[in-house]
């Protein structure tokens, strides 16, 4: 008898911390989540606020619907990216801006949600509205991007969505002859990027005439690896040897580059006025 009370005692306090760490975990993540202040939500539809018993709710409706009310504006433009095969790819980025509190929703089309693309988005409605002027408490921003789902996800979308959000902003068009590659920075400066030969010629074949990169990247330096014999006596001796590659963006890629150090220099290259 008293041996099954002591098993009922043990089976008991079992349950009780596992009850107890579940509690925890629960208010734990709340927590945390506060702290972060994390306000990008991943939505599937396109969305505008609607108010219905004094309740505020989303509802999905169409570009269409979001542009002939008037309620928004609205950017769009091409990012460069290199696929896992390191093959150079085109992601379709829009961005719309809508009456709302402050949210930032990003609508996915068969693109794995990478973290750095997340943080990327923050920095560039940071740098964004820091530029414009624009307080985005009083709006929503609307993020949609079309890719293949094998891109990799990374940072150096960064000033293409910092520029895009800005033309949302202020109502402009983006050149659509000029792409650019590069990390966004938060005090504006234009971070360095990988795999911007590839996304130059991925740009050109496009239809691009200028590649916008960040500040030194227009030359690139590989490193590829050669074997190299020598007789040695009566011996054939081989080494493998690595040597430097420089390559030349814009005359090996086939196309206009420069060099950007600022999102202010980016904008001067591929903002322009609505005509």
């Amino acid at each position: 008898m008293y041996d099954y009370l002591l098993r009922r005692r043990r089976t008991w306090r079992k349950k009780l911390a596992v009850c107890l760490l579940l509690v925890i975990a629960f208010f734990g993540g709340i927590l945390i989540s506060n702290l972060a202040g994390t306000r990008t939500v991943i939505v599937y539809n396109t969305t505008v606020p609607q108010e219905s018993g004094g309740r505020i709710y989303m509802q999905p409706v169409s570009y269409d619907m979001i542009l002939n009310a008037n309620i928004s504006s609205f950017s769009a433009v091409r990012i460069p990216a290199v696929d896992k095969e390191e093959n150079g790819v085109i992601t379709i980025l829009t961005v719309q801006v809508v009456p709302g509190s402050g949210q930032i929703l990003t609508n996915i089309d068969k693109l794995l949600f990478w973290v750095d693309t997340q943080n990327s988005i923050r920095k560039a409605t940071a740098v964004a509205e820091n530029i414009t002027g624009v307080n985005l408490t009083n709006y929503d921003i609307i993020y949609t991007i079309r890719a293949n789902a094998s891109v990799i996800g990374g940072p150096s979308a960064g000033a293409a969505i910092t520029i895009a959000t800005i033309a949302a902003l202020e109502n402009k068009t983006i050149n659509e002859s000029v792409m650019i590659t590069g990390s966004m920075n938060h005090d504006g400066t234009i971070g360095p990027v990988g795999g911007v030969f590839e996304k130059a010629i991925v740009s050109r074949e496009v239809g691009a005439l200028t590649f916008l990169v960040p500040l030194t990247q227009s030359t690139q330096v590989s490193y590829k690896t050669r074997e190299y014999c020598e007789k040695i006596g009566w011996m054939d001796f081989c080494t493998t040897e690595t040597y430097p590659v420089k390559v030349d963006i814009e005359a090996d890629a086939g196309i206009k580059v420069e060099e950007v150090m600022t999102i202010q220099d980016a904008m001067k290259f591929m903002i322009v006025e609505k005509q």
